[in-house]
């Protein structure tokens, strides 16, 4: 057979057409860029984020307009953050990255919230459709089933226009829905608080424009956020939901589980006028388990930056 000096059509070779369409050293040759002097856990964690993403680039065959329009939303999430504001934040879950703790902090958590005597109340400025509610549980240990005394927990909640203290001045005074609990030589802890309202995150922001590329709505469920502590135990950090809330399969931050529903029961008569009330109890891991960690207060804390 007469090839014209080709090994396959319109003139062009065999090894022409095996040719790669992205160099395929050159992912490893970024890696090897590093210094030796490199910490070994940061070169594992820069290294699989050079494969990850450039396999992404790869995969999507990103065009250069479309890497700009990237680096730039990056650079409006820096520029909208402020004190109390972070946009990060909200991208991640949004994506459905949450931390492996029970559940996302949050933006709203507050190392100044003060504690409060068992069986007091966290509403300091009632809204006029507040549903006072008490709440109460165990916090256990979960190998023993015993409950933990002197264990911390630490509750914050929006008010029922969807806002926090910090962020409602006008109708919430300092500390408004917040408190910290000692628990008893039981274990057990009791406060009153709101039922908890769903609300829209802030729509202003580079976050909400990715929400809209996805169709998809601004709301969290209603919740109560949550955080127990206890010095030989390994801390929750989680928040717990009505049952009934109507955004729990959609939650714009992807941070509801099965095992943080709240079922709340009417009731009456109640001596501190309490119209409803619900039970929840934490199961708490002995440290010994596993190592203490603060990456989660540090996430939280938004003065280092």
């Amino acid at each position: 057979m007469i090839t014209n000096g080709t090994n396959a059509a319109n003139g062009s070779t065999a090894h022409d057409q095996q040719k790669p369409k992205f160099d395929p050293n050159f992912t490893q040759h970024v890696i090897d860029l590093m210094s030796p002097e490199t910490k070994p856990r940061h070169r594992q964690i820069l290294t699989s984020l050079i494969r990850h993403m450039h396999d992404f680039c790869r995969e999507v065959e990103l065009q250069q307009d479309e890497w700009i329009l990237g680096v730039n939303y990056i650079n409006s999430l820096g520029q909208a953050y402020k004190k109390n504001r972070n946009e990060t934040w909200r991208v991640q879950a949004a994506d459905g990255k949450v931390p492996t703790s029970s559940s996302i902090l949050g933006p709203f958590w507050s190392p100044d919230t003060p504690f409060r005597a068992l069986g007091a109340s966290v509403v300091q400025d009632m809204p006029p459709d507040g549903q006072l509610t008490r709440f109460r549980g165990v916090v256990r240990d979960v190998e023993t089933g015993r409950g933990i005394p002197s264990a911390v927990f630490d509750m914050w909640q929006a008010s029922t226009n969807g806002k926090y203290d910090a962020h409602d001045p006008e109708n919430q005074s300092r500390h408004n829905l917040r408190g910290k609990f000692r628990t008893d030589a039981d274990g057990r802890f009791d406060f009153y608080c709101l039922k908890p309202t769903e609300y829209a995150i802030d729509t202003s922001g580079p976050s909400a424009e990715l929400l809209a590329v996805m169709g998809r709505h601004p709301w969290r469920p209603a919740h109560i956020h949550v955080m127990v502590t206890h010095d030989e135990y390994i801390g929750v950090t989680a928040q717990l939901y009505p049952d009934d809330d109507p955004y729990l399969e959609t939650d714009t931050a992807c941070a509801v589980k099965d095992d943080l529903l709240l079922h709340f029961t009417p009731v009456e008569n109640e001596p501190n006028g309490a119209v409803l009330e619900v039970e929840y109890d934490v199961n708490l891991l002995s440290k010994e388990y596993k190592p203490d960690s603060n990456m989660l207060m540090q996430n939280a804390n938004q003065d280092k930056f």
